[in-house]
């Protein structure tokens, strides 16, 4: 996987606390830095969810995920 480097390794270091963690029903969350990563990129673009690369993730579940958040 190529990743997109738009966070940084310092810069999650300090956002990784703050994270939802532990279980929860259905299931596992899906890697939150590759769904934040997705997100800033939508942002940076202006692109539609569905034209999300893959290396993102589905782009359903980036999508839900923003939305929730």
């Amino acid at each position: 996987m190529i990743r997109a480097d738009v966070i940084s390794d310092d810069l999650w270091s300090l956002i990784e606390p703050l994270m939802p963690s532990g279980r929860r029903r259905g299931r596992p969350w899906n890697d939150h830095r590759r769904t934040l990563e997705g997100i800033i990129w939508r942002y940076r673009t202006g692109s539609p969810w569905r034209d999300l690369p893959e290396q993102f993730g589905a782009w359903q579940s980036v999508a839900e995920r923003h939305l929730r958040w």
